[in-house]
């Protein structure tokens, strides 16, 4: 260390003054810095100068530690020294004093002493962390960016840059950028192309340091673009509606901005003016008597007078005729007498004509009822005479048979069969009911406003005598029917859409489903409705429990459809409604609407206290109170406020269509030889099918085939029932019942009592236990449907027809995470990813694209985490197939994973991979 030397005197301040000039420092020494342990070295250099000494910290460096080298300045002569001395760490380290290790320069001539500055020798360092990292930041476009730096403590202190992508930032090429301030990088007006990821590098002598990558993101909020012009209306005559619309592109949404608020579409109402065809007025009065003894009336088309391309009055506009009434003077005559004989010879003629015909036609009359009274007494079979058909389609068709009749069941057998009569075409009357029908069950009452109609094919013999019973080799209840068919197969159809029987099916007036749920969420169930209500996971609070009702109102509905609205759906309950939720929840009803936009217009609405209905929003309107997803059978809702809900259709055009469920359920009737068909037409969902079955349960009934889908349009065209193809000598239907009409508004706008047709068999025998018919249920000028009856009508031999396409009458409640089909870690790394902005738009908004959900995203986008509640939209889909294949494959084709062969259906799981596997799922 730097002393004095102990052995010697110390060295003097001033040596005696001699003649010359005082030294002066050529070089004295730096400041100086110890790096790692390398030790520094300190000169100093003067003229003219006897003598030079280092002194540090107020002591004298030991003559022996001091490097001197002489030499003369040959342009003044004088003698110039250069001493240095080293400096290591130890001494450094080893000195404790107020202010940094120092040292100076002591040079002495004759006339006296110089003294050099003072050089700080410290140990230069830099710490590994950062005071203060630059954080992440999303920025609109133009907005500021400010990016703090604070490097590391450092000796001497560290200078800083930037660098963008790994490259450096030079703010003297970019205006918009400094990086002078304190440090800070500030980007005064963000472009797009400022998106990137930002370094603070911090430098000094020892080493360089660089601070965790911040990343920064310019986004661009969507903006709409102009409104486009409105549509033509689509209706060519009468209401229709037009629409106009604007798309979110001006700017578009990047990198994460916010989707447009407000409506894509706007749809007005509008109205196109009818072609009006023109009709005539009333005749005007006649004219005067001209001198040609005729006189004039006319008459205009203007009643209305053709409008909009109409067609013209058809006709003449002006009449004439005589005026005289044979008065008029011709050849100096009365015209009168001119023909009176004429006249008068010709009245007589038509007067004798037509007491001849009057005749004529009494005595056909009474020929044709006498004829009829003796067919029904003989036979009691069921001939209708032509005089009885008013209204009838087609007239009869006789054939004479002299051999065996094909329709007999044994050929074997020869009745005495000399004549036959067919009858083969459809007979509509508007007469009710036979009273034979009417009193036999409180379920064939006359129906209000429909139409009975006969319409069958059935054989009728006039020669038999009495009603045939065969004892040929042909079991009981058999019958030729071509190839003959076989009963007790209907099991080997495909009835994989029906898996559930009549013992399940709730009778009360109320359907109704109550559970307690807490924070883990999960689904209440309306069995075999299709209602069902998806609570979330952290929509209740923590430490809550609620207990939660899900209800739908049979029978009779509260809601009263105004003008051409009608109720698609059940009217359904959830509640409590003073309960709020911290995240929407998913309320699922089943429709019966052929949805397409261009013929309906679907609106939900809701009950207020008051009892009233007003409407929450249309299934088309852009809004961020709540979101409706229409699938092709229900309408899934998010929601976050419990109540009553309902969905109401408005046709807009007559090829609206209403799916109906067209369903027959036999039983026998209190005589052993009647069996009773009904036909029913009910809106195709679930619940409403329920309540069928229900009735039909108290009343034995049984159904007889698969139900069919009738798509029923809103053209105001009634719809007809009928039976066809009754064996017939083994079976016969009551007369004037085969065909049945029911009228359209009944049908359209549903009816608290479903059934639509009534019939009444009866069979020849009670040897007849199989029934096969076909009962056709059509619009007119619409769709049709046949349904194939092929049944027993003993209860030991029947077989049951299952129904109902998902059985979930054993879980009506499913509590915390069974009751979702994603599970809860998974949900939580999908959320974690899509819901931060990534570049080329890998986001939550690729995800509902991928999900099908296409339209009302702003919705979405005032979630706190919209990809949480597209997945509960998935799951309120999918609660009965539980699709996970389609989920894993979407989120593989939007970028974020690699197909692998892993079952990802395993919550612990190394990384948040999603992988597309058909066999493991997800």
């Amino acid at each position: 260390s730097p002393a004095g030397n102990d052995n010697s005197e110390a060295l003097p301040e001033s040596i005696p003054s001699a003649p010359g000039t005082l030294p002066h420092f050529l070089e004295e020494p730096d400041d100086s810095y110890i790096i790692k342990s390398n030790p520094i070295v300190l000169r100093c250099r003067a003229v003219p100068a006897m003598q030079i000494f280092f002194k540090c910290n107020g002591e004298w460096v030991h003559q022996n530690e001091h490097v001197s080298h002489e030499s003369l300045d040959e342009a003044t002569g004088l003698k110039v020294r250069e001493v240095s001395i080293n400096v290591t760490r130890q001494q450094v380290e080893d000195f404790h004093g107020p202010e940094d290790y120092w040292c100076q320069c002591v040079a002495w001539s004759h006339l006296g002493t110089s003294k050099s500055r003072k050089a700080s020798v410290r140990i230069a360092y830099l710490r590994k962390n950062f005071e203060q990292d630059p954080q992440g930041k999303e920025v609109p476009i133009e907005g500021m960016i400010v990016l703090h730096c604070r490097p590391p403590e450092g000796v001497p202190a560290a200078e800083v840059e930037w660098l963008k992508n790994e490259e450096p930032i030079d703010s003297n090429l970019d205006e918009n950028i400094d990086t002078r301030a304190d440090h800070n990088l500030i980007i005064r007006q963000a472009r797009l192309s400022d998106s990137g990821n930002y370094t603070c590098m911090a430098a000094n002598i020892v080493a360089r340091r660089r601070s965790l990558s911040a990343t920064v993101v310019v986004y661009v909020n969507g903006g709409w673009s102009s409104w486009t012009e409105w549509s033509n209306c689509n209706a060519r005559c009468g209401r229709g509606w037009q629409k106009r619309s604007r798309t979110c592109t001006n700017p578009a949404p990047l990198n994460g901005g916010a989707f447009c608020e407000g409506m894509s579409v706007q749809k007005i109402t509008c109205t196109s003016l009818c072609p009006v065809d023109g009709s005539w007025e009333v005749w005007s009065e006649w004219s005067v008597c001209s001198p040609e003894c005729e006189h004039l009336r006319v008459r205009e088309c203007i009643a209305p007078p053709p409008r909009n391309g109409g067609k013209h009055c058809e006709g003449l506009s002006q009449e004439s005729e005589n005026c005289t009434e044979g008065l008029c003077i011709q050849d100096k005559k009365p015209l009168h007498e001119i023909k009176s004989q004429n006249v008068a010879s010709g009245s007589d003629i038509a007067l004798y004509s037509g007491l001849g015909a009057a005749l004529l036609a009494v005595a056909v009359l009474a020929l044709g009822v006498t004829l009829y009274r003796r067919s029904q007494s003989e036979y009691g079979v069921d001939v209708i005479d032509s005089s009885a058909l008013t209204g009838g389609f087609q007239t009869f068709n006789f054939k004479t048979v002299r051999q065996g009749n094909s329709l007999l069941l044994n050929s074997s057998l020869q009745p005495d069969l000399t004549v036959s009569r067919t009858y083969s075409g459809p007979i509509c009357l508007q007469d009710p009911l036979d009273k034979e029908l009417m009193t036999e069950s409180s379920l064939f009452t006359p129906l209000s406003d429909i139409k009975v109609k006969v319409q069958s094919s059935f054989m009728v013999s006039l020669g038999v005598t009495d009603r045939a019973e065969f004892h040929g080799k042909a079991p009981p209840g058999t019958f030729p029917h071509g190839t003959p068919r076989a009963f007790g197969t209907l099991q080997a159809r495909n009835k994989a859409m029906y898996i559930h029987n009549l013992s399940s099916i709730s009778t009360s007036s109320e359907l109704r489903t109550t559970a307690l749920f807490g924070h883990l969420g999960g689904r209440l169930v309306v069995p075999n409705t299709g209602v069902s209500l998806l609570i979330p996971h952290g929509a209740i609070p923590e430490e809550s429990s609620w207990e939660i009702y899900l209800a739908i109102t049979q029978k009779e509905s509260s809601v009263e459809p105004e003008g051409p609205e009608v109720l698609l759906g059940p009217e359904v309950s959830c509640g409590p409604p003073e309960l709020g939720v911290n995240t929407p929840f998913a309320l699922t009803i089943p429709h019966c609407a052929h949805a397409d936009p261009q013929h309906w217009s679907i609106h939900l609405k809701r009950r207020t206290q008051q009892g009233q209905w007003e409407e929450v929003m249309s299934v088309e309107e852009e809004t961020t109170s709540c979101y409706c997803l229409l699938d092709p059978y229900a309408c899934h809702i998010l929601l976050n406020s419990f109540g009553t809900y309902a969905l109401i259709g408005e046709p807009i055009s007559d090829c609206a269509v209403r799916q109906l469920k067209v369903a027959v359920f036999g039983c026998l009737s209190c005589n052993s030889l009647d069996y009773n068909l009904r036909v029913y037409c009910v809106d195709n969902t679930p619940c409403a099918f329920q309540e069928v079955v229900s009735d039909e349960r108290l009343q034995g009934g049984q159904l007889l085939e698969e139900p069919k889908l009738l798509h029923f349009k809103g053209n105001t065209c009634s719809l007809q029932i009928s039976v066809l193809d009754i064996p017939p000598f083994l079976w016969r239907i009551k007369p004037f019942t085969a065909c049945q009409e029911v009228p359209f508004s009944r049908v359209w706008r549903g009816s608290p009592r479903p059934l639509l047709g009534a019939f009444s068999l009866e069979r020849f025998t009670p040897a007849t236990t199989q029934l096969c018919c076909k009962v056709c249920v059509r619009q007119l000028q619409g769709h049709e449907q046949v349904l194939h009856i092929q049944t027993s009508i003993l209860e030991t031999e029947r077989e049951n027809i299952t129904f109902f396409a998902h059985d979930d009458s054993n879980f009506p409640a499913q509590l915390g995470p069974k009751a979702f089909k994603i599970p809860h870690s998974i949900r939580q790394r999908i959320c974690a990813t899509f819901d931060t902005p990534g570049a080329k738009g890998k986001d939550w908004q690729m995800l509902a694209q991928k999900n099908s959900i296409s339209r009302n995203l702003s919705y979405f986008a005032t979630q706190s985490s919209p990809s949480a509640v597209i997945l509960d939209l998935w799951e309120a889909r999918h609660q009965h197939d539980g699709d996970l294949d389609s989920l894993a494959c979407a989120l593989e084709e939007i970028g974020r994973t690699h197909c692998k062969a892993s079952d990802v259906a395993e919550t612990e799981l190394e990384e948040p991979d999603f992988t597309c596997s058909r066999q493991n799922g997800l």
